[in-house]
């Protein structure tokens, strides 16, 4: 049964890192920048959620609602106004950009509420448990877990059944022979980093009744994505997920059963293992073949 409980707990995991993946791969496909604001954006999201709740007495369901699509949209915002302008610089200066916008946001964030963590509880519906017959788990987690295989499976459908999501696709994991086909990739960057921004976002405040909602809660937390990324391939959107769900996994094992030191340091030692293996990931391409 305890077995059972923290594979459970991983998948939950799994789930976070899924979507936080999704979208930071989907976003270093199309622009080819590493956006370390992407935790940050997480953190707003579930911040969002507070500040709704506290200020307005806006419930959760309304933040989920809500939160997305605005810091979505602020995503869309900051690539035409400011990551668009270093694109054709050397990556690290989009690097260095994120880096900066990431301490703006936690500092603006500790001012308005201080570094101390603050309590969201969750919906009132789903506060109980759930008896799967041989052991209860959590309500919410439950919900996390199904939203999070339903937004992949809505994300997958999406990218492969749909033509706007073919030429994002092909844009994303194969953007030199895209481009050379005639396919104007410009267009869709700014939709995209605001999707990838949005998905953050909505991990965000899944993750506020979950996780203490404070300024810092994105930033340990977003190292760990971009190895999911490294671990699935970059650029890779099936990768990513199938990644984040195998790590989720892995660190729950690890946690229950492995001395703490491996625990800690196992994501990254599955990624060096890979990258020796791999060196494009598990289910990267490699550059020649671009």
């Amino acid at each position: 049964m305890g077995f059972l409980t923290h594979t459970f707990n991983g998948l939950v995991g799994g789930g976070f890192y899924a979507l936080l993946a999704l979208g930071l791969a989907v976003i270093f496909g199309m622009l080819r920048v590493v956006n370390f604001a992407h935790g940050a954006f997480y953190m707003l999201g579930a911040v969002g959620a507070f500040f709704l709740l506290d200020s307005f007495g806006l419930s959760f369901w309304l933040a989920l609602l809500v939160v997305p699509p605005v810091l979505g949209l602020l995503g869309v915002v900051l690539e035409l106004t400011v990551v668009r302008r270093l694109s054709r610089l050397d990556p690290l200066y989009n690097f260095l950009l994120t880096f900066g916008l990431t301490l703006i946001l936690q500092d603006a964030v500790k001012a308005r509420y201080g570094s101390q963590s603050k309590p969201y509880d969750a919906p009132a519906g789903l506060r109980g448990t759930v008896d799967f017959g041989v052991f209860d788990f959590p309500a919410y987690r439950v919900f996390v877990f199904a939203v999070a295989m339903a937004l992949c499976v809505l994300v997958w459908w999406l990218l492969s059944r749909t033509r706007v999501g073919l030429v994002v696709r092909a844009g994303t994991e194969r953007p030199e022979l895209t481009r050379a086909l005639g396919v104007d990739v410009g267009r869709w960057i700014a939709p995209v980093f605001g999707f990838g921004v949005g998905l953050a976002a909505l991990a965000g405040v899944l993750a506020a009744p979950v996780r203490a909602v404070n300024p810092l809660m994105g930033g340990d937390l977003v190292i760990g994505v971009f190895a999911v990324v490294v671990i699935g391939g970059l650029g890779s959107v099936f990768g990513s997920v199938a990644a984040g769900f195998g790590i989720g996994l892995l660190q729950a094992w690890s946690e229950a059963y492995a001395p703490p030191l491996l625990a800690q340091t196992l994501i990254f030692l599955v990624m060096a293992l890979v990258l020796l293996v791999r060196p494009a990931g598990l289910f990267g391409r490699e550059e020649s073949a671009a």
